[in-house]
């Protein structure tokens, strides 16, 4: 379904973004001067719990960082919490919403032609001990099939070359597609990268949809407004307005070199390292006081969670129809997002490997191991999870192994096939379900044997009883999972 709103409110922006933090106090202002290269990095890597907001950086620059820093950051931008914000996000994959264009924008406050930009200027940071350069991991770029006219919108690694070049790391999904039509005719490919705006924006970049759908849709599915698009300067292509920064060029064509390592969401070096396209730039806008995104990569950091939200929605919207309708209640993505998680209660034996099968073979190509537990089992907690792997699986009849399927080509302990910045890049391996889940309640008898220990009283609150002096140490306290919130 695709609706044509236009917000007549401030439309939602890295600023809003920025508010929204501090306000629910999930921001850290840091006003000591900070050394991109040499220090940015360990400080982000470092913050798994809050935003990082950058004051005093070289050049008078701002950024931000670690926003979101985990799912519950996530969820506050969708107006969610930890626990409901897959199954909600879900439901807006099938609200898209057209942009619209507009004549003029804050993104176009400044518009910096060749020789008046320089790239080296930025404050990219260096991530990891490893890498091979500062490398802009924020920068979501804008292509289009040069057949149709269609735009693809998405992430894309850009280690920094020089004042005006970056390489790219295409991988072999739509933006690539886009690239070898541009190949093929020995033309340059346009694009526009737009650097800083409000994280749904991010969202509907990682989100996996069919080649042609055009992801500033999503976006305003997601924000439920309508994404305001100015033309570029120098490319036949469009952004939205009110983002920070916007770098246009070319992808020339046939043009490989050298790239990387790099540090990436798996927690590794090793994957897309080699002979990649590179990007050349004609033109820089941006807000007269721009605030840069930077985005730390590795396990369980920035990247991984953006794609995790969509990716879990993606396979929850596939999932819920499964076999005439499971008692689903939530989709998780596992660190490393090559693994998921399905929260479900099991009408009948041998459904949860229906739908372990469905989310092994969805839309992305990521998962490759995929577990199924129970609503009593907290998929947040990765104890519980493996609580349940530990005396709820008989590894005969509850482990499968397929072998030889496609897998994510940056999966590192896949076998490789091909290279990076060829058509034939992939990783051929193998998959694995695990049915986690317990005899189904139809089966009362076999069900209740699995019934979980709980206090006898779990509704007392221990704050209540400590001394006055330690109950605020109490409630500090995590809560505890008495089973899941759908049984009490």
């Amino acid at each position: 379904m695709i609706e044509t709103p236009v917000t007549e409110r401030r439309p939602k922006d890295l600023r809003t973004w920025i508010d929204e933090l501090d306000a629910a106090g999930e921001l850290i202002r840091i006003d000591k001067r900070v050394d991109p290269l040499t220090q940015m990095g360990s400080l982000l890597y470092q913050s798994r719990e809050k935003a990082l907001f950058f004051e005093n950086l070289p050049f008078g620059w701002r950024s931000l960082g670690q926003a979101p820093a985990n799912v519950r950051h996530a969820a506050l931008a969708f107006g969610a919490r930890e626990d409901t914000v897959v199954p909600l996000v879900a439901e807006r994959m099938g609200r898209r919403v057209e942009p619209h264009m507009v004549a003029d924008g804050p993104v176009k406050e400044m518009r910096l032609g060749p020789g008046e930009f320089n790239l080296c200027e930025l404050p990219v940071h260096v991530a990891g001990q490893r890498d091979g350069g500062p490398v802009i991991g924020s920068a979501l770029v804008v292509t289009k099939d040069p057949d149709t006219g269609q735009r693809n919108l998405s992430f894309h690694r850009l280690q920094v070359k020089g004042p005006n070049k970056t390489g790219i790391l295409l991988y072999p999904r739509h933006s690539w597609r886009n690239y070898l039509k541009y190949e093929a005719r020995n033309e340059p490919m346009p694009v526009a990268m737009f650097i800083g705006h409000y994280p749904l924006y991010y969202a509907a970049a990682s989100t996996t949809a069919a080649y042609g759908v055009d992801e500033f849709e999503i976006a305003g599915g997601f924000l439920g407004e309508s994404v305001r698009l100015v033309k570029c300067e120098t490319v036949d292509l469009e952004v939205p307005a009110d983002a920070e920064i916007v770098l246009e060029g070319h992808i020339p064509p046939h043009v490989r070199e050298d790239e990387g390592p790099f540090s990436e969401f798996q927690d590794y070096y090793v994957t897309g390292t080699g002979k990649n396209p590179v990007v050349e730039y004609t033109c820089m806008t941006r807000r007269h006081d721009a605030i840069f995104k930077n985005l730390q990569n590795g396990s369980e950091m920035e990247g991984c969670v953006f794609h995790k939200i969509p990716m879990s929605a993606t396979i929850f919207r596939r999932l819920k129809d499964v076999g005439g309708g499971p008692n689903l209640h939530n989709v998780m993505a596992l660190p490393g997002i090559f693994g998921l998680a399905i929260q479900m209660t099991p009408r009948y034996y041998g459904e949860a490997k229906n739908l372990l099968l469905a989310a092994l073979s969805s839309e992305y190509q990521h998962i490759k191991i995929a577990i199924a537990v129970d609503a009593d089992v907290d998929i947040f907690n990765h104890s519980e999870l493996l609580w349940a792997l530990t005396t709820r699986v008989n590894p005969q009849q509850d482990v499968v192994t397929i072998p030889g399927t496609h897998n994510h080509a940056m999966d590192p302990s896949l076998p490789e096939i091909g290279s990076v910045g060829t058509a034939f890049w992939q990783r051929l391996g193998s998959k694995m379900l695990i049915d986690a889940t317990i005899p189904p309640p139809a089966d009362r008898e076999e069900h209740d044997k699995f019934e979980r220990i709980r206090p006898l009283n779990p509704q007392l609150n221990l704050a209540d009883f400590a001394r006055e002096d330690y109950q605020d140490l109490v409630r500090s306290l995590p809560p505890l999972y008495f089973g899941s919130k759908l049984l009490e």
